[in-house]
């Protein structure tokens, strides 16, 4: 299998090198001081289960790579509108691109059926401008159950996780990700294929839509959140309402809002990706995580007070950062 891996950052970098051992045929597209490291020495992965190294194909060029039965996108939702450049030198028929994102695919009403079939979420999708990259019918969902980091150029430490769940948008069972999943698992990772991955985007977007823009608001930890009364609350009203939505589209969570609360407040004193994020300067993936959700909750009628009020207030705080810079 022919792999081409689009931004080998923390994940992008790890998936690379996992399927590198695993035997897949790999090529990764990464840039300035990452893509030297890894001309130069390949990955380095450093992980509680086991270090170890890999040397798959680095280029900025994907037209040195050619068409690649899969593209693994390893950039920030945000990016995929711009990235097109990247990406068509990749595709051919059939190719399956997998995007590993947080929050409301692009795709989200491609192949559902019923009376949202075809629309297009325009918190993620506007105008069409990401569909007209990445087709939704070449579209792979992914739910990534992983946490990683850039430890230094071509170095990445993974810091716990190993689960990829994907899925087909119309629910089938297919080659292309059976094919993934098997490359995946040679690899050392957990790659389950999803008849119904909606409800596993729901379930993980349960927590970041509530832990991510909170702790962006407050500068608080995992932890410090859920054990405020406070924000303990405002989470959990929020994770309430993300629940109703998808139970409204069909797709309701595997798992009840106490249960997934509890699980992310084990984490602790770990701040989250975007107050990383935002502490670094980098742009804030509210779109995917907060927009999105509030759009499907006007088209299903569920009142989501809280999350309005949190995307309200992340919005402003956003604008007033992007005015100092």
């Amino acid at each position: 299998m022919k792999v081409a891996v689009v931004g080998a950052g923390a994940i992008g970098a790890y998936v690379g090198a996992t399927l590198c051992r695993g035997g897949a045929d790999v090529h990764l597209i990464a840039r300035g001081e990452q893509l030297a490291a890894l001309e130069k020495d390949g990955i380095t992965v450093l992980s509680p289960r086991g270090d170890f190294r890999a040397r798959p194909h680095a280029t900025p060029d994907p037209a040195e790579i050619g068409p690649a039965d899969i593209v693994f996108l390893g950039l920030k939702a945000y990016s995929y509108a711009g990235a097109g450049p990247l990406i068509k030198p990749l595709l051919k028929p059939g190719t399956g691109v997998v995007a590993a994102q947080n929050g409301i695919p692009w795709w989200y009403f491609h192949g559902i059926g019923g009376r949202y079939e075809g629309r297009r979420v325009e918190a993620v999708d506007p105008d069409g401008a990401v569909s007209a990259v990445i087709p939704p019918e070449q579209a792979i969902g992914c739910v990534v159950y992983a946490s990683t980091e850039i430890s230094s150029p071509g170095v990445i430490r993974h810091i716990e996780g190993t689960r990829f769940s994907i899925g087909e948008p119309d629910g089938t069972i297919s080659q292309r990700c059976t094919a993934f999943s098997q490359a995946l698992v040679a690899g050392g990772l957990k790659c389950p294929v999803e008849a119904d991955l909606r409800s596993d985007i729901w379930l993980k977007l349960m927590g970041n839509v509530a832990f991510n823009p909170v702790s962006v608001l407050t500068g608080a930890t995992m932890g410090e959140i859920a054990a405020h009364q406070g924000t303990r609350d405002l989470v959990l009203s929020m994770m309430r309402e993300t629940a109703e939505i998808a139970t409204a589209l069909g797709s309701p969570p595997k798992v009840s809002v106490e249960r997934r609360f509890e699980g992310a407040a084990r984490v602790g004193d770990h701040k989250t990706s975007m107050l990383m994020d935002f502490e670094a300067g980098k742009p804030l993936e509210s779109d995917v995580l907060l927009k999105a959700p509030i759009e499907l909750a006007r088209l299903t009628g569920v009142p989501a007070p809280s999350l309005e009020l949190v995307h309200a207030l992340i919005d402003l705080k956003t604008s007033n950062s992007e005015e100092v810079s």
